[in-house]
């Protein structure tokens, strides 16, 4: 019977290191995916029209 639950045992063992190495690889892949979206998220955002004629510092803001 020992050997039964040796064998019992180490087959929980290794489905339980399976069970965390499937969990782990769907995570990584979950996370992937989400950095992919994030990334197109960001490449779709309009891009910032400069104002013609104003450069960093050439207005004041004298309504303050």
């Amino acid at each position: 019977m020992e050997v039964v639950a040796a064998a019992s045992a180490a087959s929980a063992s290794s489905l339980a290191t399976v069970r965390g190495q499937a969990s782990m690889l769907v995570l990584k892949k979950a996370m992937q995916i989400q950095e992919t979206n994030a990334l197109q998220l960001l490449q779709a955002l309009p891009q910032p029209m400069p104002t013609p004629g104003a450069a960093v510092g050439g207005t004041i803001d004298t309504y303050a």
